[in-house]
């Protein structure tokens, strides 16, 4: 399991347990994180899983496509430094502690 920590829109924080391979959308949706919807099922295709990641940690992730980065650019918030989508971070070794805050309001 890999644990990563969820700050919901109220700022509640919830650490939970992920399979490996496991999305962080799929975490959310499957623990109850509030704000995070998930429509479309990880296809990368409605961004309404929006998370700001700890930029002390960005480097641990894969970079973001630009399928993502399109997405993330089209959003009426804009995207920050930090921007990625849950269903495009998997679970793994290099992630374990990461914090991700659910943006406010989804797409």
């Amino acid at each position: 399991m890999v644990n990563v920590t969820y700050i919901d829109p109220a700022g509640a924080s919830v650490t939970v347990g992920l399979p490996q391979g496991w999305s962080l959308m799929q975490g959310a949706v499957a623990n109850g994180v509030d704000g995070i919807l998930g429509e479309c099922g990880g296809s990368c295709v409605c961004a309404t899983c929006h998370c700001h990641v700890e930029e002390a940690r960005l480097g641990d992730l894969p970079a973001a496509s630009a399928d993502e980065v399109d997405l993330l650019d089209s959003l009426p918030e804009g995207r920050q430094a930090n921007s990625r989508l849950a269903c495009q971070i998997k679970a793994s070794a290099a992630i374990e502690g990461l914090v991700v805050t659910v943006v406010p309001v989804q797409v």
